[in-house]
């Protein structure tokens, strides 16, 4: 067992006790969003995994009504 810290851009997202430890190249998903391994360092007892997450999209409103509804 491996403690594995997952982190974007020197952002920790997640840190886990884990048996397997993800590879380069392996999908994830952290938090509800999908992403993809970049690197995997060993630090001592710790693994660092360097990942990229796909961009949170915000909905834009539909039309451009501009009347308030009632």
């Amino acid at each position: 067992m491996a403690v594995v810290h997952f982190v974007e851009e020197n952002t920790v997202l997640l840190c886990q006790l884990l048996n397997h430890v993800p590879s380069e190249d392996d999908a994830v998903k952290i938090k509800g969003r999908k992403g993809k391994v970049l690197s995997v360092k060993t630090i001592e007892d710790l693994v660092q995994v360097n990942v990229v997450l796909e961009k949170k999209v915000k909905n834009q409103p539909l039309g451009n009504d501009k009347k308030k509804k009632r």
